[in-house]
């Protein structure tokens, strides 16, 4: 079956493959503010993806739904940008039509606009897990920039742990916060061996 276009079911679903990838290219704006920092809307999309998953599996909620509304949540921005806190004082973007639009003649419309519609009503438990990873993500990029120099990092860092909604969000800002960014390989529980004074693996 085609669409008014005259484009088929296949044709719009590599249309909005293709469209995903705009994303990578799509950045994300608030760093403009901080004077440090970068990434695009794909990445932060991506790590959101995977906080999501592990919030839902630390709450026992279901997690697949958790990851999906993460991993759809900034779609929209492949047709509308990224606005940032001022950006939005003076723009506005149908942001549920962008969706609609691009996911239109897919056969995907229905369940991808659910997950949207479930995030912004922010009832279940599984939204406000995908809101928290959402904030998550840019508290990660806060306390690497903080790590790195940016002392302005640290101020916007209190008001970003404040934001987060759940039990095991908070867990996990709370710790972040505490954390050096770097831990991960230089204190982790792989042999560090290039550490050690002599330079030989054990």
């Amino acid at each position: 079956m085609a669409d008014m276009k005259g484009r088929d079911r296949t044709t719009r679903i590599v249309d909005f493959l293709n469209e995903c990838g705009m994303l990578r290219k799509t950045p994300r704006t608030g760093y403009q503010f901080l004077g440090s920092g970068s990434e695009n809307v794909a990445e932060h999309s991506f790590r959101t993806a995977v906080i999501g998953h592990v919030l839902a599996l630390m709450a026992g909620a279901d997690v697949a739904r958790t990851t999906y509304m993460c991993l759809f949540h900034d779609l929209h921005e492949a047709r509308t940008g990224d606005f940032n806190y001022v950006n939005r004082i003076y723009n506005n973007s149908d942001r549920t039509m962008a969706l609609k639009h691009a996911t239109g003649g897919t056969g995907m419309e229905e369940e991808i606009l659910s997950y949207w519609e479930e995030l912004e009503e922010t009832a279940t438990l599984e939204a406000k897990l995908a809101q928290d990873a959402d904030q998550l993500d840019f508290i990660l990029i806060l306390k690497e920039e903080l790590d790195m120099g940016n002392k302005y990092a640290g101020e916007w860092l209190k008001i970003a742990v404040q934001r987060v909604r759940t039990e095991w969000g908070q867990e996990i800002a709370e710790t972040i916060v505490k954390t050096d960014h770097k831990d991960w390989w230089f204190l982790g529980p792989d042999p560090a061996w290039w550490t050690r004074k002599n330079g030989k693996k054990k």
